[in-house]
């Protein structure tokens, strides 16, 4: 191990996102096009194994440790994130947002997360280093939460009565149709936005409810700004690369939600009894693996009658 300093971890880790990026929206998605499901599946494979190639450098210049906190971190994000692709593909089919221009609306989306998670963990961590009695707080609301969604299953998300939408509608026009591949367009001197944007921001507004859940969570495991930054960041971008191929398999794993229910639950219990029981890195890592495992093998075990549906 060759020890390095967070300012050179902090750099490797921009640049790695930016590069990718570039390609992502400048290389490989400079024409607008439908995604189908093997580019989908290529996209995400390829997340993976950059986010894999970092934690590896994690490894070798900061240690096991923090390479075992940034994959548990990593693989808890991209888990309770599952849902915020259901939610996404909700979204884009009640806006309609044609299929060209539905990698553009994920795209933009990713850098609103990207500020928005930034804000958070930099306020949970802080909260968490000024106040110990803080911890207890994220970790009785992640049991809670987690119960209560293991209990709500079915409940439904309708956009048209998102606060957010409502407000906006309220001070900004907004065209009755889509304008090729534009957020905004003028008519007459007055900027009007587009059903795209409008799509983007419920999309954003929606990133920010499950950040509250999921990044608690990934404190749990530490509070290392960087390995919860960096793990967020990775696990994000792998998911939204995989959400076309998802829209066309959501029904399949119908027992996710149950695990993803339990993996809150938890955390929650090693935050809440983190100063009477010292949980390793390597049995968290275990322990949420196993959830998910069970989860997505009961799925298939016993599929749902409906998995078989066609999502329009």
């Amino acid at each position: 191990m060759t020890p390095v300093s967070p300012a050179v971890l902090w750099t490797a880790f921009i640049v790695s996102i930016l590069v990718m990026l570039y390609l992502d929206l400048c290389v490989i998605h400079r024409k607008a096009h439908a995604i189908g499901i093997r580019e989908s599946i290529i996209g995400s494979v390829i997340w993976t194994l950059v986010a894999l190639a970092f934690n590896a450098g994690i490894w070798w210049f900061a240690g096991r440790e923090k390479a075992l906190n940034f994959f548990t971190g990593y693989l808890i994000e991209r888990s309770l994130s599952m849902d915020n692709l259901f939610v996404f593909l909700l979204v884009i089919n009640y806006f309609k947002v044609p299929s060209q221009y539905q990698h553009s609306v994920l795209f933009w989306g990713i850098f609103g997360a990207f500020v928005v998670r930034g804000i958070f963990i930099v306020a949970g961590v802080t909260i968490i280093e000024q106040f110990h009695w803080a911890i207890y707080a994220f970790g009785l609301f992640l049991l809670v939460t987690g119960l209560k969604m293991l209990f709500e299953q079915e409940k439904k998300f309708e956009p048209e009565k998102n606060p957010a939408l409502i407000l906006f509608r309220r001070f900004f026009k907004v065209t009755p149709d889509y304008v090729g591949g534009k957020f905004f367009v003028r008519k007459e001197r007055v900027l009007w936005a587009t059903p795209l944007f409008v799509a983007l921001l419920i999309i954003d507004v929606v990133d920010v409810v499950f950040a509250v859940d999921s990044i608690p969570a990934v404190i749990a495991v530490t509070t290392d700004p960087f390995i919860v930054y960096s793990s967020n960041c990775f696990a994000i971008l792998g998911l939204r690369a995989l959400y076309f191929a998802l829209a066309a398999m959501m029904g399949l794993f119908h027992y996710l939600n149950y695990g993803l229910s339990m993996i809150l639950v938890l955390i929650g219990g090693k935050m809440l009894l983190q100063d009477v029981v010292h949980v390793p890195a390597s049995l968290t890592l275990g322990g949420v693996m196993a959830i998910l495992a069970v989860s997505i093998i009961a799925s298939v075990v016993f599929p749902a009658r409906n998995n078989l549906k066609e999502i329009a």
